[in-house]
């Protein structure tokens, strides 16, 4: 009975290895991407709920209040991101949350509402610095009918410095994941690429030009690295959407266009780490003599 011999065929070499680490890999970086993305989202939500408070003058008319109104929201400093850039607080109002919160009624004690309506104002995260704050309150304490301007001085050094160091540990993370996983898919791809290595030689020898045995590696190295991308995709959408299943705060930071352009990068990144690795290891093998090939 003869036996019969399976042959090689070019660029066809194992892919249950090299898509099972090109995968992982890419998940993994994917993974840290969304950390990044909760984390930048968080950092702008607590930046906008980061207010001024401009309290006004006691007996302003009506047309006086909106006239302070108009000049707050002509400042450049005022930000266009948030949902509601000027609040205007009455100091009725203030006083109804200060008793519901407090359960007293100061105002009996006293016999009138001490308080003073007030506008809560959103700045621009560019100017969330201690010097630009203090410049912006200065320049607001100025305008005509302003009694006081106030804001929480140690929430903004508080945020930047947290925001500094938890920027810095991510992205030194990220570049360190990014150099493993190109380490892990080019040694996963080289290992691969080892079996074919004398089949490559033996169509040289024929004559085949470089980008003739190049070109079936390269497309199924492509294939690997789109299709690994994908399913990495793909388990990084399941394991959002159960995160937000049980943590529900992770809604507020989803941002569905962010997660596409993340998929995105993430099938650029394996397409061409894969190719490039594949590259790498061929022109190698190519340069290669009889002997180094044994």
């Amino acid at each position: 009975m003869e036996k019969a011999t399976r042959k090689k065929k070019l660029g066809g070499y194992p892919a249950v290895g090299v898509m099972l680490s090109v995968t992982l890999a890419l998940f993994v970086i994917g993974l840290f991407g969304l950390l990044m993305l909760y984390s930048k989202k968080l950092e702008q939500q607590i930046r906008q709920n980061i207010r001024m408070q401009v309290y006004l003058k006691s007996n302003l008319t009506n047309a006086q209040r909106l006239q302070i109104e108009n000049k707050l929201l002509a400042l450049p400093y005022i930000s266009q991101e948030a949902g509601e850039k000027i609040t205007f607080v009455s100091k009725d109002e203030a006083a109804k949350k200060f008793i519901a919160e407090t359960g007293e009624d100061f105002t009996k004690f006293i016999g009138e509402n001490p308080l003073r309506d007030a506008y809560l104002i959103t700045i621009d995260p560019d100017y969330h610095t201690k010097e630009k704050m203090d410049s912006i309150k200065t320049g607001i304490q100025k305008m005509t009918g302003v009694f006081q301007v106030y804001y929480v001085e140690g929430v903004i050094e508080a945020v930047n410095e947290n925001v500094t160091k938890i920027g810095l540990f991510l992205a030194g993370l990220i570049v360190i994941l990014l150099i493993t996983v190109v380490l892990l898919i080019n040694n996963t791809l080289r290992i691969a690429l080892f079996s074919q290595r004398f089949l490559i030689r033996s169509m040289q020898l024929v004559g085949a030009t470089s980008w003739f045995i190049q070109r079936p590696f390269l497309f199924r190295a492509a294939g690997y690295g789109f299709v690994g991308g994908l399913v990495a995709g793909g388990l990084l959408w399941l394991l959002s959407d159960y995160a937000q299943g049980k943590i529900i705060d992770l809604r507020t930071l989803h941002n569905p266009d962010d997660f596409l352009k993340l998929i995105l990068l993430i099938l650029i990144l394996g397409v061409v780490i894969t190719v490039a690795s594949t590259l790498a290891s061929i022109h190698k093998y190519l340069r290669m003599s009889l002997d180094e090939l044994y």
